[in-house]
């Protein structure tokens, strides 16, 4: 199973950590003043999330927390990478904090940093406060603007001991399955609204970045997104020019923007709405960004489909290459393509893989144990194309593997298991996996290396 890994190649100060978000994991969903978000009303909407599942327990994070941290630390993980829930922090979106609900999160940085962890925080992991939906949603300015306030009281608050912060997670996912596909939460399947939210999101992350540094001048604030390497099924020209639209769709449309060069010409031409632009956001949404973080699983081979959905690019399963149970197909060499593309065409200066991981049925073995070689393999691999990355003058800081533990899988329901920590949902007993005992030992290896 084990993978020789030159890790001595990466920083010695290079961050290993593990990653969630609020709703997959913290449940106590009407506890301490918290309102409903978007993902309670789509999660309890029937035929919505496999199985009709939903957050309200999960894996009872907001009650377990210190038995979580004990596990990053036998882990050997120096970071963590959380969201902050804002239904929990400002429950109707805007107006008066929750002190109950930020008292939670002081806590756990808290106890973070006592067990020698450095927290991460994601502002926006997906969970946007109800009220703010029935009042527009991320269509609507209003909501940029509301994200801003909300950032600058949790930085207020935990910015005294919180550098690492995120403004947004995945906006790619918020925008376009959640208001083109009608996958996710809000459940919406109109272009108009997809472009229009993916505007405000990215609206959004540069005022609050602009919030966070007001609130506490030492942040070190990024923005996290999710990428696919995109490659054409055939030579043919037809092809050729949907690979070009799937790549302006997933990842020229989120970063061309960030990175000061503006909304992509082609993409705008291709939607055909206007965007709701005002004097200034270019600019804003355009902020100088101390480091960004990359989310991969899986790449993407596309042929021309043009009558089916923008973006007229409809993927194609190839035959007899390896995938995970989600069945995404498996590509280590995509994740240090980005890194590579991130470092050359955007010029970042600082980067980290803030997500990366796999999804593979797990069972508790007879002697207590969940043995996962096919997780451990990939996350293998996905480590070894790091290193060849940084071999290239990728500055990659760090990596976060997804998940610490079996959660919430949003659309998937529970049926999906992506943790290094395998969790018992009747009992909600945590086993370590074997990938987590992997994962410790390349944490180990890689210390050992620069000792």
């Amino acid at each position: 199973m084990s993978e020789s890994l030159d890790l001595a190649a990466l920083p010695a100060d290079f961050t290993w950590g593990t990653a969630t978000s609020a709703y997959q994991i913290e449940g106590a969903v009407t506890e301490d003043g918290r309102a409903p978000s978007i993902w309670d009303t789509f999660s309890h909407t029937p035929g919505k999330v496999a199985g009709d599942d939903h957050g309200d327990v999960a894996c009872d994070h907001y009650h377990r927390w210190p038995e979580d941290i004990g596990l990053m630390k036998r882990l050997g993980a120096d970071a963590y990478r959380m969201s902050v829930a804002w239904p929990r922090v400002m429950p109707a979106g805007d107006g008066p904090v929750n002190a109950a609900g930020l008292d939670f999160y002081d806590r756990l940085v808290d106890a973070l940093l006592d067990a020698g962890i450095t927290p991460n925080i994601t502002l926006y992991h997906w969970d946007l406060p109800q009220a703010l939906q029935d009042r527009g949603g991320w269509t609507v300015r209003d909501t940029a603007e509301h994200l801003a306030d909300y950032a600058s009281a949790v930085a207020g608050r935990l910015g005294d001991r919180v550098t690492r912060w995120a403004t947004l997670n995945e906006p790619l996912c918020s925008g376009w399955i959640g208001h083109l596909e009608g996958r996710m939460a809000p459940g919406l399947t109109d272009l108009t609204a997809a472009v229009h939210a993916s505007y405000h999101l990215l609206l959004a992350h540069g005022l609050a970045t602009r919030a966070i540094r007001a609130a506490a001048p030492e942040a070190r604030v990024g923005l996290v997104t999710n990428h696919s390497t995109v490659e054409a099924a055939s030579s043919r020209p037809e092809d050729i020019a949907a690979a070009v639209r799937m790549d302006g769709h997933t990842n020229r449309w989120w970063l061309d923007p960030v990175y000061g060069r503006g909304f992509p010409a082609d993409m705008r031409e291709l939607y055909g709405v206007e965007l709701p632009e005002r004097s200034g956001d270019l600019d804003a949404i355009a902020a100088p960004l101390d480091w960004h973080g990359l989310n991969y699983y899986f790449p993407a081979t596309v042929t021309d489909d043009p009558r089916g959905p923008v973006p007229y690019a409809r993927e194609v399963r190839l035959p007899d290459v390896p995938r995970t149970g989600m069945d995404w197909q498996i590509d280590a060499g995509g994740l240090e393509s980005l890194l590579l593309r991130l470092t050359d065409d955007y010029g970042v200066r600082e980067l980290y893989v803030t997500e990366n991981g796999s999804a593979f049925p797990d069972t508790v073995s007879p002697d207590g144990a969940v043995h996962d070689p096919a997780r451990a393999r990939y996350l293998e691999q996905h480590v070894s194309a790091c290193v060849r990355a940084v071999r290239k003058g990728a500055p990659l800081a760090g990596y976060y593997a997804w998940s610490l533990l079996d959660n919430f899988e949003w659309a998937y329901g529970y049926d999906k298991r992506f943790g290094l920590v395998h969790v018992d949902y009747a009992t909600q007993a945590r086993t370590v996996k074997t990938s987590g005992l992997r994962y410790a030992e390349i944490i180990r290896a890689h210390r050992e290396s620069h000792a």
